[in-house]
């Protein structure tokens, strides 16, 4: 990344993300969510995207997966890298497949008060 490159980044993300996007050296862009799921709305790649743009970084949020399929279409269109954050979302599928293993690369947290945390309480109990 060169600075001044964009990431296209869901708005409701937490800090980590865009603190990450800006450590690179590039600019985060923040996108609206799709009102059903919280997550990046795959429209926004349109919108948002600019020749600087170089990456799109869908958020997996409150265990749901972002619309993969549609986010990963518009950004090959563009040649964009795709960076899953799945920090909220261990165990979250789409279409029998696991997050993280759509896009380029993939990030997990496993901070203790993460959706992973509140699964595996209620999965033991």
């Amino acid at each position: 990344m060169e600075p001044g490159d964009e990431v296209l980044v869901v708005a409701n993300a937490g800090v980590p993300p865009v603190a990450a996007v800006v450590a690179a050296g590039g600019r985060p862009v923040f996108c609206d969510v799709d009102p059903g799921s919280h997550t990046l709305d795959p429209e926004e790649i349109e919108r948002r995207a600019t020749p600087r743009t170089r990456a799109v970084l869908p958020v997996h949020l409150f265990g749901r997966a972002a619309a993969m399929d549609a986010i990963l279409e518009r950004a090959r269109a563009r040649g964009l890298r795709v960076l899953e954050d799945c920090a909220q979302a261990h165990g979250a599928r789409l279409g029998g497949r696991p997050v993280g293993t759509f896009g380029d690369a993939a990030a997990f947290s496993f901070y203790p008060t993460k959706n992973w945390a509140r699964w595996a309480t209620a999965a033991l109990s």
